[in-house]
């Protein structure tokens, strides 16, 4: 009774266009008044201690990194070097803008950030070089949902925060999947450019390619020095995301000098915005989640499914399900904090890794970023172009295709995901 009251009323609101944040809040507030002895007094010191860990501090910092450097030129930076690489291959624009989302996605962490900062650049670029604009704006929109995957990444930290995992092995377990997903979504436009006539074009010069490299040299830096810093042990992903911050605004101000003093403001103050959004979602998720933790409630599903038999397969696939369906509808903070609790220990007594399952968990995601009606990756680049959300949804739908054949081979083959954390970590 306290299972269905919980997630029927949690859906209930949902349905009726009440934020995800508070929903999650009212249904465990009401829930926990009807079943049991609610102590007011305890649900704020809750919250703080749910929001009192080290390690989400780090969330804000790559927010305001990759919004300082998406703020200045290095997004054009990254975006000339990489159609240096590979804007000769037919399809080589759009090519081109999915390498470009992937070498951001390792700056900002963000999806929407990767979508707003490359496709602001490359959607006329692209359409100017006779492709349709459909194809334009499908490639960008898909392309930058690899932000949430290559790290950093915001879900890997609300995921490793909720799951008590190492947010380093898991940051290193985004690396492959995402390169692989990249490098499917590259190979599939480029058939898909042939297809439609275009032809091979003029192939940069080494020394032109060395030109683009050396303009962009100091914004695919903060890749190196963050990410390898993390890999290395020099600092944990937190002071990464202190470092990035005083890099970001380093190589805004003083070596690019795109960014002015009085740009500060607006910039913190829209990181700001961003980051409360997501720690409101986590404070009523946390609250959402210890409830459900102490009604024992992961432990009575836990109990069922493994009652019924269910193989570790089937579990998978019925989670991918379950994301796939529910990241339509919700933020993808909002959908990790509310299922880890109840599907982290089935998959654990079911023998899956809790690190693969979070990789599995952030595809997902990804998938639910470019999927309506809440896909925000949709949202901003209808915003971008002028383009209606219908035109959007449907040129997404080729490399949507990509993802999940991405998402199936991540899901049932765990080495793609753990072979690096496993070579790092042991």
């Amino acid at each position: 009774m306290v299972i269905t009251t919980l997630f029927v009323l949690l859906f209930a609101f949902m349905l009726f266009g009440v934020p995800v944040a508070v929903a999650l809040g009212t249904t465990t507030l009401i829930t926990s008044f009807i079943f049991t002895d609610l102590d007011l007094m305890g649900v704020s010191s809750k919250i703080f201690d749910g929001l009192n860990k080290y390690t989400l501090m780090a969330i804000p910092m790559f927010i305001l990194a990759g919004a300082l450097l998406a703020r200045g030129s290095s997004a054009s930076r990254i975006i000339e070097f990489a159609k240096s690489l590979v804007g000769h291959l037919p399809g080589g624009l759009p090519i081109a803008a999915i390498l470009a989302s992937i070498i951001f996605a390792a700056v900002s962490g963000s999806s929407p950030a990767t979508v707003a900062a490359i496709g602001s650049v490359m959607y006329g670029a692209i359409k100017q070089a006779g492709y349709n604009e459909q194809f334009a704006i499908g490639t960008i929109a898909t392309s930058g949902t690899l932000g949430i995957l290559i790290p950093p990444s915001i879900v890997f930290i609300v995921y490793g925060v909720t799951a008590d995992q190492s947010i380093g092995k898991l940051f290193m377990a985004g690396v492959i999947p995402g390169l692989m997903i990249g490098a499917m979504m590259m190979v599939a436009t480029y058939f898909l450019a042939k297809r439609s006539g275009f032809k091979s074009g003029k192939r940069a010069s080494f020394k032109e390619q060395y030109k683009a490299f050396k303009d962009a040299f100091w914004a695919l830096m903060i890749i190196v020095i963050v990410i390898g810093g993390i890999y290395g042990g020099i600092f944990t992903p937190t002071e990464a995301g202190a470092f990035s911050v005083m890099y970001a605004l380093f190589i805004s101000m003083f070596v690019y000098k795109d960014t002015k003093f009085k740009d500060l403001y607006q910039i913190v103050l829209d990181s700001a915005q961003t980051s409360s959004m997501i720690f409101f979602i986590i404070a009523n998720a946390m609250l959402f989640a210890h409830f459900l933790t102490d009604e024992q409630i992961p432990q009575q599903i836990t109990q069922m499914i493994i009652d019924a038999n269910v193989s570790p397969l089937v579990f998978l696939l019925i989670v991918n399900i379950v994301l796939l369906l529910m990241g339509q509808f919700m933020e993808p903070s909002s959908v990790v904090m509310i299922t880890v609790p109840l599907l982290l220990p089935i998959g654990v007594a079911l023998g899956i890794d809790p690190i693969h399952l979070g990789v599995i968990m952030v595809v997902n995601m990804e998938i639910g970023m470019i999927t309506p009606p809440v896909g925000l990756n949709l949202f901003v680049a209808s915003g971008i172009t002028g383009l209606s959300l219908k035109q959007v949804v449907v040129a997404s739908l080729p490399m949507t295709t990509v993802l999940l054949i991405g998402l199936m081979l991540v899901t049932y083959i765990p080495a793609i995901s753990l072979w690096l954390p496993t070579l790092m970590y042991g």
